[in-house]
């Protein structure tokens, strides 16, 4: 695996310094070498109706924290990387509230990470899963 620093370098630079990240107001909670936490706070401009905060947000949050969890367990810094593929189980509304997703790698290669991502409400209310393949190159 890469050193810890150049990783939280990477997603603090690469990924948190993205404009989509930006613009969602992205903030790093946690990151160590298979795991990161990302908080994304309550904007009035990510909601579908009333408070509803748009799944559309929910599965962005859950892509970026998928791609620095396989960045935190990546075999060498990545030049670049994709996602192959997301699925994503909503489970609960997120209603007015601010979020944290927690993404944890369960398998990672030399290019190809399968990593899970668990996203709650800042009371712990499971909002959504999801798995995901990323590639890094």
């Amino acid at each position: 695996m890469i050193a810890p620093g150049i990783a939280h370098e990477l997603i603090a630079a690469r990924l948190l310094g993205s404009p989509v990240a930006l613009q969602l107001g992205l903030r790093l909670a946690h990151a160590e070498p298979g795991k990161v936490q990302m908080r994304l706070p309550f904007s009035g401009g990510n909601v579908t109706e009333g408070a509803l905060v748009h799944g559309g947000v929910i599965a962005t949050l859950a892509d970026v924290v998928a791609v620095a969890t396989a960045v935190s367990a990546a075999h060498r810094p990545p030049a670049g990387g994709a996602t192959a593929s997301l699925a994503i189980t909503y489970l609960s509304p997120a209603e007015g509230c601010a979020l944290l997703a927690t993404g944890l790698a369960l398998r990672s290669g030399a290019r190809q990470h399968a990593v899970r991502v668990e996203v709650a409400s800042d009371m712990g209310i499971a909002i959504a899963q999801a798995l995901m393949t990323v590639v890094l190159t």
